[in-house]
């Protein structure tokens, strides 16, 4: 058995369960405890494994709208523009993108007016942003 395919069991089991006991992982994985731990530890401090959350379905979270922002971003000024938007609490998530936008945004607010809100008062006053598309999450399907 490869350290790849058992790396590659650890992180499905991992990623299926974040909550999963060591137990639960190595019986997923056909690995010992130990051995579970050993990886785990390993790929935490090599930064593959950067934390653990919780998975939300947008439709049930009453008091909160969850939103995905494309940004465009003038390449010149992308670390900074990053930087800012990687300190501000309304967005949940960050990533970099090679599809329509150079940025994605997972945001959260109140409501439809506060995101709206958060966006021409916040986001697009960053220096280097240049727009922004959200798309609203409705419903989680999988």
């Amino acid at each position: 058995m490869s350290t790849q395919a058992t790396e590659d069991r650890i992180l499905e089991a991992l990623e299926e369960d974040a909550q999963a006991s060591y137990a639960e992982i190595a019986k997923r994985a056909d690995v010992s405890k130990p051995t579970v731990r050993k990886y785990i530890n390993q790929l935490e401090d090599e930064g593959v494994i950067v934390g653990y959350s919780a998975e939300i379905d947008p439709k049930k979270l009453s008091s909160k709208t969850i939103a995905l922002v494309g940004l465009d971003v003038a390449s010149e000024r992308y670390v900074e523009v990053t930087k800012e938007l990687k300190s501000l609490s309304e967005i949940e998530a960050l990533y970099s993108s090679s599809g329509d936008h150079m940025l994605m945004a997972e945001v959260r607010a109140e409501d439809g007016d506060a995101l709206g809100e958060f966006i021409s008062s916040t986001l697009l006053e960053i220096e280097g942003v240049t727009a922004a598309h959200p798309s609203f999450l409705q419903e989680r399907l999988k």
